[in-house]
C-alpha cells in the first residue's frame, strides 16, 4: 500500500501545481495527493505535497509564511504583473536611484495593505479572477492586510531604459510577490512586473529539503524497471516528522492518547498555540490540537497505522 507522508518537491518552471500533483500521483502510486499552496507556472521551488492521510495536514500548512527569491523589472507594467502578460505601461526607469529604490522597498515592508494581483485565483462572483482577466474583463480586487517581514535588494542591473532588481522576500500567507513587483514600480512612477520567482521556503521546509521532480520520476521509472513498487522509492517525510518540524510538539501519555482518539478534550500544555503536533511515545502522529484554551481541542485525529 502507498505510504502516508509529506513530499517536498522542487517545482520546475512551466509546470502548474496541478501538473506536479498529477505526476506525483503516478510516482507515489495513489490518487490521494494534494498540495499546500499554488505556485504559478513560471515559478520554481518549494511545493509541499501531502500523500495519503497526510493530505489532511495540508490545511494547516497552507497558512505558513513563505520565502522567495525574485526579479522585478522596473520600467514596464503588465496586465498580469509578470512577464507572461501584455505590457500596459513602458517608461524610462534609468533615472531611478538606489536611494529611491531602497525607500520604495521600505514602504512595502512590514504590515501593509495589498491589492492582490488581478490574475490571482480569488473568486469574484463565483468565477476565478484570472479567468475573468484572461476573458478580457477588468477586475478590481479589495486590498487585504499582509505582512512583508523581509524585502531585501540583492542586486541591481541596468538594461537600457529598464532596471532589473533581484530581491529576497519573506512574507505571510496570502501575499502576492507579483503584486509587490507591481507596487514597487508604481511607487517609483515607472511601472514594474515580475520576471522570475523561486519559492525558497514554506514554513520550515526549504529548498534544501526539496527533490527535483525529474529526479523523483527517474527514481520511480527505475523502480518499475527493477520490478519494485514505485512508492517504495519515494522520499516521504513521515507525518510525525513533518508535523513536529512545523508545529510545537507534544508527546501524549497513553491515557491522553486514548482520550483524544475518543474525541475527548485534554488539558492544554502548550498554552496559546493554535496548532500543536500531538505524538505517541513512538513518534506516530496522533492528532493536531488547538491549545489556545485551557482544554485542548482536536483539529484532526489520525487513526493508528
Amino acid at each position: 500500500m502507498p505510504a502516508d507522508g509529506l513530499l517536498v518537491v522542487d517545482k520546475p518552471a512551466g509546470w502548474t501545481s496541478h501538473d506536479v500533483v498529477a505526476k506525483a500521483r503516478w510516482v507515489c502510486g495513489t490518487r490521494k495527493v494534494g498540495h499546500a499552496g499554488t505556485l504559478d507556472p513560471m515559478a520554481t521551488g518549494v511545493l509541499l505535497l501531502g500523500v495519503g492521510r497526510a493530505t489532511r495536514l495540508l490545511t494547516y500548512l497552507v497558512g505558513c509564511d513563505k520565502g522567495y527569491d525574485a526579479t522585478v523589472r522596473l520600467g514596464q507594467a503588465t496586465v498580469t504583473d509578470d512577464a507572461e502578460g501584455e505590457v500596459t505601461v513602458a517608461r524610462d526607469a534609468s533615472g531611478v536611484t538606489r536611494e529611491a529604490l531602497d525607500a520604495a522597498v521600505a514602504r512595502l515592508t512590514g504590515e501593509i495593505q495589498q491589492v492582490p494581483s488581478s490574475v490571482s485565483a480569488i473568486k469574484v462572483d463565483g468565477k476565478r479572477s484570472y479567468a475573468r482577466v484572461r476573458g478580457g474583463e477588468e477586475v478590481a480586487l479589495a486590498a487585504r492586510p499582509v505582512t512583508v517581514s523581509t524585502f531585501e535588494v540583492r542586486g541591481v542591473r541596468a538594461e537600457g531604459a529598464l532596471i532589473d532588481v533581484d530581491v529576497r522576500v519573506e512574507v505571510s500567507s496570502g501575499t502576492y510577490v507579483r503584486a509587490l513587483a507591481r507596487d514597487l514600480g508604481a511607487d517609483l512612477g515607472v511601472g514594474g512586473h515580475l520576471t522570475a520567482l523561486r519559492r525558497t521556503r514554506v514554513g520550515r521546509f526549504g529548498v534544501e529539503d526539496a527533490r527535483p521532480l525529474d529526479e523523483l520520476v527517474a527514481g520511480a521509472e527505475a523502480a518499475v524497471a527493477a520490478g519494485q513498487e514505485r512508492s517504495a522509492v519515494v522520499p516521504l517525510l513521515s507525518m510525525g516528522d513533518a508535523a513536529r518540524a512545523q508545529f510545537p510538539e507534544r508527546v501524549l501519555t497513553e491515557a491522553e492518547e486514548r482520550s483524544v482518539r475518543y474525541g475527548q478534550r485534554i488539558d492544554a500544555v502548550r498554552r496559546g498555540e493554535a496548532v500543536v503536533a500531538a505524538l505517541d511515545a513512538s513518534g506516530q502522529l496522533v492528532a493536531l490540537l488547538d491549545e489556545t484554551r485551557p482544554q485542548a481541542k482536536s483539529l484532526v485525529v489520525f487513526p493508528p497505522d
